[in-house]
C-alpha cells in the first residue's frame, strides 16, 4: 500500500464542510427548515471569508491558492491533457479544481453579498437584487453539481477516493523521485 500524505489540513477540510452544510441548510431553510435560510446564508459568507483569509496566510502549502490557483494558460493545458487522458495527478488541486474553487467560493460570497442586500432599508423587496440572488443561488446548485462530477471523475481516473481525502486529508503521497504539486 502506498504511503499517505497530508495534503489538506484540519482548517481547509472543517471549512470546506461547514460551507457544505451552510450551503445545505441555507437551500433547506427555503423549502423545509423554517427560520434558518438567513443565519445559514452568512455563516456560509463567514465561511467564505476564513478560507480566503487560510488561502492568503496558511502556512500548508496545500492550503494557499498561490500553490494550485494557475493562469489561463496552464488550465487550458491541463484540459486538453485531461481530453487526451494524459493529465498529471496533483497532490493538491489540480487546475481544474481550482477554477472551481475559485467560482464557488466567488458564487457563494455574491450570493451571501446579494442575500444581505435584499435586508437593507434600500434594497427590501428590489425585485432585480431578489432575482439576482435567485438566480446565484440555482447557479451555485449547478456549479456544486459540476464540483461533485469533478470530484467522481477525478477519482476515479486517479483510482482514488477524493471524498475521503477530504475527510481525512489524507492523499497517496507521489512515488519517490517523481514531482508532486
Amino acid at each position: 500500500m502506498a504511503p499517505m500524505q497530508l495534503v489538506w489540513d484540519p482548517v481547509v477540510r472543517l471549512l470546506h464542510w461547514g460551507l457544505v452544510a451552510s450551503m445545505a441548510l441555507s437551500w433547506l431553510g427555503l423549502f423545509v427548515i423554517a427560520g434558518v435560510h438567513r443565519p445559514a446564508g452568512y455563516a456560509a459568507l463567514a465561511i467564505v471569508a476564513l478560507r480566503a483569509l487560510w488561502g492568503l496566510l496558511s502556512r500548508n502549502p496545500y492550503a494557499r491558492f498561490e500553490q494550485f490557483v494557475r493562469g489561463p494558460r496552464a488550465t487550458w493545458a491541463y484540459l486538453i491533457a485531461v481530453l487526451q487522458r494524459r493529465e498529471l495527478r496533483h497532490l493538491g488541486h489540480n487546475p481544474l479544481g481550482a477554477v472551481m474553487i475559485v467560482a464557488l467560493l466567488a458564487g457563494v460570497a455574491a450570493l451571501g453579498l446579494t442575500g444581505w442586500l435584499a435586508t437593507t432599508d434600500r434594497f427590501w423587496g428590489d425585485a432585480t437584487v431578489d432575482l439576482l440572488h435567485s438566480t446565484l443561488g440555482w447557479g451555485l446548485l449547478g456549479l456544486v453539481a459540476l464540483h461533485l462530477v469533478g470530484v467522481l471523475f477525478t477519482g476515479r481516473r486517479q483510482r482514488e477516493s477524493l471524498v475521503r481525502a477530504m475527510l481525512t486529508g489524507r492523499k497517496r503521497a507521489p512515488p519517490a523521485g517523481s514531482v508532486g504539486s
